[in-house]
């Protein structure tokens, strides 16, 4: 039997949760409840204070920190650790190693814990492990600080992933920017805003970063005898581990425990999302599947693969930015001017992602095609840079190869997370976990693309990358017609 179709036999199961979350004797099933319009706008705003400012930061450190290994490799740590690049491509890829181990236990931690407390302790701890960075002595304690960040940040992004899908209706969760509403009435209320805001914190990071290192490269280097690479991991790390403490401030638990809203508030939260078949997760009553159900249920159900592999692609491709500063410095700029050099190709990104987001929004039933179609134009753009070599046309090529990955990104993660809305929230959280983990085993393979030694064309890596965007556009393109045809169902009885 396909356990993504297995029909809810006991409709009172919500109805349960409902009441044991609300401790409301005389509470009706939730599908009877009324929600007036005019106070879900406000909820929702409420919803959006709390969450989308707090997400938004988190998400700017959580990129800076696993990202700025490159940063470091052009301000001196190369010739200072004496690596090769072999021991650089290892460093890469024990974050992933760690990343991928810890992504999916975490989450299924999360479900049975408060997100507004488990979230920033998962950045204490990589904030602490990302300024360790810089005291390491050789390659050795490179890889085992690098594999101990993978494994305390691993949590965070599908973590979020499934925190906002547990808030939030299908409609509300898709890829428009909320970055628009910030100059609109405060009546719109983010409606359907919310990945692209969240995504925007890993682009303008990955601007912001280039510029920070820059400037501590600039300034630091040789500050207390410490060389500038040292100061980039200390600083940035430092200002994670010390923000930690302010987030669980901000953040909400889940709609029936967040000790944020009045009993009414969760009524009308649970209600809302109830009304769409979407589950919330009860954390005082006992998951409608065990973990381990919740696992099978999830690896075994082929629709997963078909939401998992496009976003696998995107990210896989998105460890270009290890090596963004070098590939810009074989450019022909210097060291400090190619940390600079790395923002533009954020900027440009940001700016194609929020038109593309606004159009993907108005047409939120075709998502997957939305991918399909950035894919396809990102494999063109690949090919380009495999058969141009002209430094120019190169930087631009690498501008729009950015844009595909962090266009299609937000729109695939929306996708995933509006499709998995019917099924129990454990097997919702391992399924994100699940496509978060596999996106980074692709960078495992994405890092080792661009040794030095392929230097100035890099021809296997563009070439590599032009056939990963070619296959992803048509998996994306044939999951569009399979899940309108046989979408998920609950698989809790």
């Amino acid at each position: 039997m396909d356990v993504g179709t297995t029909k809810i036999t006991n409709p009172k199961h919500i109805e349960d949760s409902f009441i044991a979350d609300l401790a409301v004797k005389d509470a009706v099933a939730v599908q009877e409840v009324e929600i007036d319009p005019a106070l879900e706008r406000k909820l929702r705003w409420k919803i959006d204070l709390y969450l989308m400012p707090a997400l938004w930061i988190l998400l700017v450190f959580s990129y800076i920190d696993r990202s700025n290994l490159g940063n470091a490799r052009v301000a001196g740590m190369y010739t200072d650790l004496k690596l090769k690049d072999k021991d650089y491509y290892h460093a890469v890829v024990t974050f992933q190693v760690g990343y991928l181990i810890a992504g999916t236990p975490s989450n299924m931690v999360l479900v049975r814990a408060r997100p507004s407390l488990y979230i920033p302790a998962l950045m204490f701890l990589w904030g602490t492990c990302a300024t360790c960075l810089g005291a390491v002595q050789n390659k050795h304690q490179l890889l085992a600080v690098r594999f101990l960040l993978g494994i305390t940040e691993a949590g965070f992004a599908p973590g979020v992933f499934f925190l906002i899908s547990s808030w939030y209706k299908r409609e509300e969760q898709s890829v428009s920017t909320s970055m628009i509403n910030a100059y609109r009435s405060l009546s719109s209320s983010f409606r359907s805003k919310r990945f692209i805001f969240f995504l925007s914190a890993s682009i303008l990071s990955g601007a912001f970063g280039g510029i920070i290192a820059g400037l501590i490269a600039r300034h630091l280097n040789g500050a207390q005898g410490l060389p500038g690479w040292r100061w980039l991991f200390i600083v940035e790390g430092t200002l994670t581990a010390g923000i930690s403490f302010i987030v669980p401030f901000f953040l909400l638990d889940f709609p029936a425990t967040s000790k944020r809203l009045s009993p009414e508030e969760k009524k009308m939260a649970i209600a809302r999302l109830a009304k769409e078949d979407i589950t919330s997760r009860n954390a005082n009553v006992a998951t409608r599947l065990t973990h381990w159900r919740a696992f099978i249920s999830a690896i075994t159900n082929w629709r997963l693969y078909f939401l998992a592999l496009p976003y696998m692609q995107l990210v896989g491709s998105s460890a270009l930015a290890y090596f963004y500063p070098y590939l810009i410095q074989g450019l022909g700029y210097t060291a400090i001017n190619a940390q600079f050099m790395t923002a533009p190709l954020y900027v440009v990104a940001l700016a194609i992602a929020i038109p593309t987001s606004i159009l993907a929004d108005k047409f939120s039933t075709k998502r997957s095609l939305f991918v399909a179609t950035i894919m396809l134009i990102g494999s063109v753009f690949c090919g380009l840079a495999t058969g141009i070599r002209a430094y120019i046309p190169r930087y631009v090529f690498l501008c729009f190869i950015n844009s595909a990955i962090w266009t299609g990104s937000p729109i695939a993660l929306s996708y995933a997370t509006s499709q998995l809305g019917p099924v129990d929230t454990e097997t919702r959280a391992i399924s994100l976990g699940i496509v978060n983990g596999l996106s980074q085993l692709a960078q495992v393979y994405g890092s080792a693309l661009f040794p030095s030694r392929d230097a100035p064309d890099y021809l296997v890596g563009f070439g590599t990358y032009t056939g990963l965007f070619a296959v992803g556009s048509i998996i994306a393109f044939a999951g569009h017609f399979l899940l309108r045809k046989y979408p998920y169902r609950a698989d809790f009885e």
